[in-house]
């Protein structure tokens, strides 16, 4: 049984994601220190605290399975840039300028807007890191907004890059992540560690095999963007050479896949990979299908992620909902009996999908005793969603960012009354601290932007 404070949360409607409790209509969840202790009908346990949560929809907490985090101080700039643009402008240029602090700053932006927004674990993929202190202060960031997170330690550029010109020998440096598993990571926390390599779409043979036997050595969860088709890869065969000396499995994350035929995403479904999709940035970015189906196709449930605010907005609702919509659209259009593909599916990939990919399926995803307390309500009331008929077609098809009332993570109260828990002064403070980082790195780039402002 857990110990700590004891809340118990009377629901208006309970989506637990649980195949064994379903949705329940006025239930109630006690929470017990971190995790979930009961889920039930008029709980009459003891607790320290009782949240009425009549009138909305309780939730387990989403999972953002991919984003920059760091790059929150450029939201929007790129919103008509081409993905040579965004080479070009930000990740082979301005992405190279940061230092330490810059880290901080966007990261911790970033994840207190996935939290307000309903997120509870964030997959960061910190992919500009050039020193520890760099992937330390991205690290501390994470902690300090309160969110749950997966750190995947991205090595970075040394110097501005073009596209047709990125360096194909990425070694990740194993000195860097073994200082960082003695220091961040020595004691465990809300925040654990992985690896965002560069694999076989984006070096050669000799840094893949290294980068993949890295992580696995390490014992670590491994990601990759996987963004070409098969001849415009640095290793087109790469993958397969892989998953043939068993290098690939469930501990590999493969990100976009949108490029790949078929019979490749199926390849490396069958050698225990997951795959996110990241459908709105992809349609910006990489202009083709989507993988959702190619992976459904397969028996697998694909996870989903927001990529890069710099050009899509930072929120895992409308990601949902346009993957959802695109994955449908797909199948009428292919006149396929299985083309409306179910609400509770598309919350899957925003829950269980994204558990799963992390390897934390017993302990998040799910609302059901045992799981850690990550949880949302939703205003049920809001004018958007009143009246509730089915509570997960008002989540998937109608819900957004501002029906967010409550964010509990692992027990803790993050957001309360529609308002993030995080001291407002500090906010404004750290938000000019933040305009002024990407000022200056736009600068330094060569493409200055217009002063903002309302931080």
């Amino acid at each position: 049984m857990a110990t700590g404070k004891r809340t118990l949360i009377r629901c208006g409607w309970l989506v637990t994601m649980d195949d064994g409790l379903g949705t329940l209509k006025g239930a109630d969840i006690l929470v017990a220190g971190d995790a979930v202790e009961a889920v039930g009908q008029r709980l009459d346990l003891p607790h320290d605290e009782m949240i009425d949560a009549s009138g909305m929809i309780v939730m387990p907490g989403l999972i953002n399975m991919h984003l920059h985090t760091f790059q929150a101080g450029f939201r929007a700039v790129g919103s008509e840039w081409l993905g040579p643009d965004y080479f070009r402008n930000f990740y082979g240029n301005a992405a190279v300028r940061f230092g330490s602090e810059d880290n901080y700053l966007g990261t911790l932006f970033g994840a207190l807007n996935q939290l307000d927004q309903g997120v509870t674990t964030l997959a960061d993929y910190s992919h500009n890191l050039r020193s520890l202190e760099q992937a330390e202060r991205s690290v501390d960031a994470l902690v300090d907004a309160g969110i749950r997170a997966v750190f995947i330690h991205g090595d970075g550029l040394r110097e501005p890059a073009v596209p047709g010109a990125m360096p194909s020998r990425r070694l990740h440096p194993r000195e860097r992540v073994e200082a960082l598993m003695k220091s961040r990571f020595a004691t465990p926390g809300l925040v654990t560690l992985a690896l965002g390599i560069a694999g076989p779409h984006w070096a050669d043979w000799e840094a893949s095999l290294h980068n993949v036997r890295l992580a696995r050595d390490l014992g670590l969860i491994a990601s990759s963007h996987v963004t070409r088709s098969h001849a415009n890869a640095v290793t087109p065969d790469g993958y397969d050479r892989l998953a043939a000396m068993g290098l690939l499995g469930p501990d590999h994350n493969l990100v976009h896949c949108n490029h790949l035929t078929t019979d490749e995403v199926h390849r490396l479904l069958d050698a225990g990979c997951t795959i996110t999709a990241t459908t709105t940035n992809e349609f910006h970015d990489y202009p083709t299908d989507s993988v959702l189906r190619k992976v459904m196709d397969r028996g697998h449930q694909p996870s989903i992620g927001v990529d890069v605010e710099a050009m899509v907005a930072g929120d895992l609702w409308r990601e949902m909902q346009t993957a959802l919509l695109f994955a449908r659209n797909e199948g009428l259009r292919a006149k396929r009996l299985d083309a409306m593909i179910p609400s509770r599916t598309a919350l899957g990939w925003a829950t269980t999908a994204g558990a799963k990919a992390l390897r934390m399926e017993k302990s998040i995803g799910r609302l059901a005793p045992g799981l850690k307390a990550d949880i949302v309500l939703l205003r049920a009331g809001d004018l958007n969603l009143f009246p509730v008929h089915d509570p997960v077609f008002s989540i998937v098809e109608q819900a957004n960012a501002g029906n967010v009332d409550t964010v509990m993570v692992g027990g803790e109260i993050r957001k309360r009354d529609g308002r993030l828990l995080f001291d407002e002064g500090r906010r404004r403070l750290l938000g000019e601290r933040l305009a002024d980082s990407a000022a200056r790195l736009a600068s330094e780039a060569g493409w200055p932007l217009a002063r903002s402002f309302g931080a």
